[in-house]
C-alpha cells in the first residue's frame, strides 16, 4: 500500500518520473531475474553440502541446534 501512495505522489509531482518508472520497472525487473535464480541456486547448493557434512551426525543421533 505504501509503494502504492508513493507512486501515486509521484504521479501528482512529476508524471514523467512516474511513468518511466512505470515503464522501466518490468524491464529492470526481467534483467534482474537471472541473478535471482543464480542466487537461489547457490542457497540450494549450500543446503545440500550442509545435509550432507551434517548427515553422520544426525544419523549419531545428535540433536539439531
Amino acid at each position: 500500500m505504501v509503494g502504492f501512495l508513493l507512486w501515486v505522489l509521484l504521479l501528482v509531482f512529476c508524471w514523467p518520473l512516474a511513468l518511466l518508472a512505470l515503464v522501466l520497472y518490468p524491464i529492470v525487473w526481467l534483467l534482474l531475474l537471472p541473478f535471482r535464480l543464480v542466487g537461489i541456486t547457490v542457497d540450494a547448493v549450500f543446503s545440500l553440502l550442509k545435509a550432507i557434512l551434517f548427515l553422520p551426525a544426525r544419523v549419531l543421533g545428535a540433536r539439531p541446534g
